[in-house]
């Protein structure tokens, strides 16, 4: 059987490529122009969109199993519609997809911002409201409703399980990531000041982990939060100059502070046509999802996530491999358990 997947030119998609070709499996790929985090690997693709029901079928034929990872990421709004048009309306097609080609199972890759943020104070777990209102960004609504659309899709007897990662970083970031140019913009001392919040980190590898083990035993129509440590934006700037011995930002700027100033930032990138680095969306974001339990995902999928300073340290590795870094990385060597 061939295993399918979408969005195999992301950062989570480049990971569980390689980890269905460590298990010997048949892979098939959707892509589009970008394939390098597909160069050289034995898989086979097909060429289209998500929204190209052709090229849907040609993915989808004699596939068991289809990854469903090709998303938008946006902390910009709509973009035109494209958020929207991809994360609900391609979801849709995906789903109808799927239960045309009969696939066995489809595991589909969502977000932790599919999930309502407030009430900040009480644990993020599988029960939470999806963040569907008006008053919710763009970005995260659009997640819910593309988790919605999975849900009719099981209604119709579709197969399938839905995952959430936090923020993603980690090794075989290619592009790379929006999380991992954070990484490497603390390395480089892009910001002159870091912002006041922090993100529930996961590595890109344990996303991987989750998933296969979703597809394996998952519960039909059921989401697993897929998550790992929340840490300070500070505290990563301070561990990134620890591991290569550069100094790091670390003033952290106010957040309402910070909240006046991405809406400047904001009007000069779209000027400028570029995606700016600090929007509203992205200072609301840096203040979400602080109380986070993966405990369902522990309990039915043995999910484990790996400490934080593993991925760090493998991250800044990767990036000095791939050339990202100005100078050599010696990786520290782990701490001993316990």
């Amino acid at each position: 059987m061939i295993t399918a997947v979408t969005g195999a030119s992301g950062h989570i998609g480049a990971n569980l490529v390689r980890a269905l070709l460590a298990q010997k499996r048949k892979v098939r790929c959707l892509v589009r122009s970008d394939r390098r985090a597909l160069e050289g690997l034995p898989v086979e693709t097909v060429e289209g969109e998500i929204f190209d029901q052709e090229a849907m079928a040609r993915l989808l034929e004699g596939a068991g199993t289809l990854f469903h990872l090709a998303g938008r990421i946006s902390i910009v709004g709509a973009e035109g519609g494209l958020v929207e048009r991809t994360n609900v309306l391609g979801v849709r097609g995906v789903v109808q997809a799927c239960l045309a080609a009969g696939v066995r199972r489809l595991v589909h890759v969502s977000s932790i911002h599919a999930f309502q943020s407030e009430p900040s104070d009480q644990v993020i777990d599988e029960t939470r409201p999806l963040a569907l209102s008006p008053d919710h960004m763009v970005y995260d609504r659009s997640k819910a409703r593309g988790q919605l659309e999975v849900l009719e899709g099981v209604k119709k007897g579709l197969d399938a399980v839905i995952v959430n990662p936090g923020a993603v970083v980690g090794p075989n970031d290619f592009k790379p990531s929006r999380m991992g140019e954070v990484f490497l913009d603390i390395y480089h001392r892009r910001l002159p000041a870091l912002l006041d919040g922090g993100y529930n980190w996961v590595d890109a590898r344990d996303v991987v982990a989750g998933a296969l083990a979703a597809e394996r035993q998952g519960r039909t129509g059921e989401c697993y939060l897929l998550t790992g440590h929340w840490v300070h934006i500070c505290e990563v700037s301070a561990l990134v100059g620890r591991m290569t011995g550069r100094r790091t930002p670390m003033l952290a700027t106010p957040l309402w502070l910070a909240m006046a100033a991405s809406y400047g930032s904001l009007a000069w990138g779209k000027l400028l046509g570029k995606t700016p680095k600090f929007t509203p969306g992205a200072v609301r974001s840096i203040q979400m999802h602080r109380n986070i339990s993966h405990g369902k995902a522990t309990r039915e999928l043995g999910y484990n996530p790996r400490p934080f300073e593993e991925t760090v340290r493998d991250t800044l590795a990767w990036f000095a491999e791939a050339g990202m870094l100005e100078e050599p990385f010696t990786a520290p060597e782990a701490s001993p358990a316990g």
